[in-house]
């Protein structure tokens, strides 16, 4: 360990050394109208010499070791009209540039692909989220190719996922995060990684950031099948007053209002505060009564000219009442309506309250320090009758899973870069810690949400996880880039079983290190090859980890990736990739049981397609179009089959935006056929569905039209093989359950600019 730190002392003494005698560029850009920073512009510098650069979190770029003369620097950000500048260096000067960018409509052709995988990694979702409508969280979910999401209890419940052959359940291998906050619930009443995305209110996204596969350092537990990471605006254009109106009885509004505004201050700062409430009977026979209110309170000021501090506070909470799955054959003998219910006094109750505080410091020599320390107070119930009498034949099956949660953590990095010749060397040295405290996490039995009639879990978890991690980038040259990482974690779970007549604690603790290698090579400005490895995990729930001693805590994934991205036309973009993943044993809690279910190693592999296509300036086209092969490793052929794994998936369509204030689109899902069981004897019926938006935006208004589900096709949203049995059933019955989707749902909205 010495002789490294040694070798990054000596190698960053040589590289000042050699900038001594030269000149560089330190410049920021911002935008034009809220004069808030922009992350991720191309800048390209030519002149006595080349080079290319991007912009920072802060908006910061920097050149250094920079013979004296003229040069020039070309600007380019999707969104915004292109600009060009020109600076003076002088010896052992640093010339100080800032600029503003206008926006503009979206020109693929003024697109390059970029030697910076970060910037290619934001392409696609900057892209999708100018020219997609976006009316709830899920829509922004959506936007990962590949990304299917199913509603199963009412609206109010976090959405199962799917993804790259996964059942992710409520995302036990996708790790989300808003503004870096991390969205997933460890050792969960209802399940291991439970992410509620409906705090975010969809107006506020700014950008998504999504990747595939565990190949990232800075991401850890529960970054298997990739990560997406939302950030809410910094600062707004307007006030909007938003209403929203509809069938079943939906209403939905939206306010958000400026509260400070100083962008042209020698230290800008700005502050907003954003609400939301929704309310909905759903489409079903029995009312929903879903009702949903958040907060949103965001404050951004630069401390000094190279320190910016965000600020947020947020608060949520719902309350629904849910139909949940019903059994294929009460709807074919007519015992219930197919929008029916067998129990439907399911439901729950939720909200969460988050504080941020970010930190980003530009040094003098171009690198970037980052602070981040959040806390998130939650809290959960939820009534579900999965088996209805099967268990209970007087009572009845509904289960009670309930928790209060402490979150807190910190995640903090340091990013330099360093030239040396030709050689570009970009480090990122970075820590987190995470500590989750849940107290009477529980499952019990209940009749109809009022009585408890046997507790079947209950006790206090406590789990710690501390990170740490480097990223290395390696620049040979101009085309090539070499990207190794590591990863380090140790984690502490404990538990405290409230049911047992004595006090018990139960501590486990477990350390893994994740390597990681990734490489781009960009052959010229319209293809790139890119190949990434590593390894990832996905921790178990506390309550497994206590439970099976001996056992693996941290399963491991293995992942390969090698691909294209490739700009076919000027105003086509195309990337393709093929992909394998490997999954160690694991023990997974069944929050609805309480019990502990092993299940073995698992494969994975895949083809991932996705294309956008400028038609014209006003028309664009958008496909994904994924393919996954998904088996477990240790089971006889015909019997390795792993249940709602999709083979086929598929999400695309048509936007426009006229200049006469007409936008939209007209949008299209699929989900093709997949095994409900091991055997593939019980299938789950894929869809195809289509939606419709249409909008007319003026600068003081905007009136627009939502049509879910076009055609009015008939389609299950969630369907599982469950054994269970009806009041007047002596045996049980083992088939489909499920829940189905929309029909034809149309609403109206109309937003205010001022």
């Amino acid at each position: 360990m010495k002789t490294v730190f040694s070798f990054l002392f000596f190698f960053v003494l040589a590289t000042t050394m050699w900038a001594d005698h030269n000149g560089s560029i330190r410049g920021s850009i911002l935008d034009a109208v809220n004069k808030s920073p922009l992350a991720g512009v191309s800048v390209s510098l030519s002149g006595p010499l080349n080079s290319r650069g991007y912009t920072d979190e802060l908006g910061f770029y920097q050149f250094n070791n920079l013979p004296a003369g003229a040069y020039t620097l070309k600007i380019n950000y999707l969104g915004y009209a292109p600009f060009t500048e020109q600076v003076e260096v002088r010896d052992s000067e640093t010339s100080t540039v800032k600029t503003f960018l206008e926006q503009a409509p979206i020109e693929l052709k003024e697109l390059e692909i970029s030697a910076d995988p970060e910037v290619n990694q934001q392409t696609i979702p900057a892209l999708d989220i100018q020219l997609r409508p976006v009316n709830t969280a899920q829509d922004v979910l959506r936007m990962v190719p590949g990304l299917f999401i199913a509603q199963h209890a009412g609206g109010g419940k976090a959405e199962q996922i799917f993804l790259r052959g996964f059942d992710i359940d409520h995302g036990t291998d996708i790790a989300l995060n808003v503004d870096g906050i991390p969205v997933n619930m460890v050792s969960h009443a209802h399940g291991q990684g439970y992410a509620d995305l409906h705090f975010l209110i969809p107006e506020l996204v700014d950008r998504v950031q999504f990747a595939k596969g565990p190949y990232y350092p800075g991401y850890g537990n529960l970054c298997t099948a990739g990560y997406v990471g939302f950030q809410t605006k910094n600062a707004l254009e307007h006030n909007v007053l938003k209403i929203t109106a509809g069938q079943f009885n939906n209403f939905r509004t939206v306010g958000a209002f400026k509260l400070l505004d100083k962008p042209d201050a020698a230290r800008p700062q700005n502050a907003y505060l954003a609400t939301e409430y929704a309310y909905s009977d759903g489409y079903f026979d029995s009312p929903q009564a879903y009702n949903r209110f958040s907060a949103f309170l965001k404050y951004n000021a630069a401390l000094s000219a190279n320190t910016y501090l965000n600020a947020s506070a947020s608060t949520f909470t719902s309350r629904w009442d849910a139909s949940g799955q019903v059994p294929e054959r009460a709807v074919a003998s007519a015992q219930i309506g197919r929008f029916g219910a067998i129990d439907d006094t399911e439901g729950g109750q939720t909200s969460r309250s988050n504080l941020n505080f970010r930190l980003t410091t530009a040094l003098p020599d171009g690198a970037l320090l980052k602070n981040q320390l959040y806390y998130s107070q939650y809290a959960f119930e939820l009534y579900s009758n999965f088996t209805f009498f099967l268990n209970d034949p007087v009572n009845g099956d509904q289960i009670r899973q309930k928790e209060q949660r402490q979150l807190l953590g910190y995640t903090g990095s340091y990013k330099r870069v360093d030239q040396w010749g030709a050689v570009q060397c970009e480090t990122e040295l970075g820590i987190q810690f995470r500590f989750d405290g849940v107290n009477d996490n529980e499952l019990s039995r209940s009749k109809g949400r009022q009585t408890t009639t046997q507790r079947l879990a209950l006790g206090d978890v406590n789990e710690y996880n501390f990170g740490v991690w480097v990223d290395e980038k390696i620049r040979l040259g101009k085309r090539f880039i070499l990207n190794p990482g590591l990863r380090f974690d140790q984690f502490q779970f404990m538990y405290v079983d409230k049911l047992q007549e004595t006090y018990d604690r139960k501590i486990e603790t477990a350390q893994l290190a994740s390597p990681k290698l990734n490489a781009w090579y960009t052959v010229n400005q319209r293809v790139q090859l890119f190949a990434h490895s590593g390894y990832g995990f996905h921790s178990n729930d506390t309550r497994v980890v206590v439970a099976q001693q001996g056992r693996e805590i941290l399963p491991r994934a293995l992942g390969f990736e090698a691909g294209t991205t490739v700009k076919i036309l000027p105003r086509l973009l195309v990337t393709l990739g093929a992909w394998r993943l490997h999954l160690n044993q694991e023990f997974v809690y069944v929050g609805d049981e309480a019990v502990v279910e092993p299940s073995g190693k698992t494969t994975r592999q895949g083809l991932d397609l996705a294309a956008r296509w400028q038609l014209s300036s006003w028309l664009y086209a958008d496909a994904d179009l994924n393919y996954s092969f998904a088996r477990a490793d240790d089971t006889p052929e015909g019997e390795n089959l792993i249940p709602l794994a999709a083979a086929w998936t598929s999400i695309g369509g048509l936007s426009f935006q006229l200049n006469n204030g007409l936008n939209g689109s007209m949008r299209y899902r699929y989900l093709g056929d997949r095994p409900a069981n091991e055997d593939n004897s019980v299938v789950a019926k894929g869809y195809f569905l289509s939606d419709l938006v249409l909008n007319y935006t003026r600068k003081r208004f905007e009136i627009g039209l939502t049509v879910q589900n076009l055609f009015n096709r008939e389609w299950n949203e969630a369907q599982f093989d469950t054994e269970s049995r009806l009041f007047d059933e002596i045996e049980p019955v083992s088939e489909i359950h499920f829940t189905p989707g929309t029909p034809l749902n149309i609403a109206g909205h109309i937003s205010l600019f001022f």
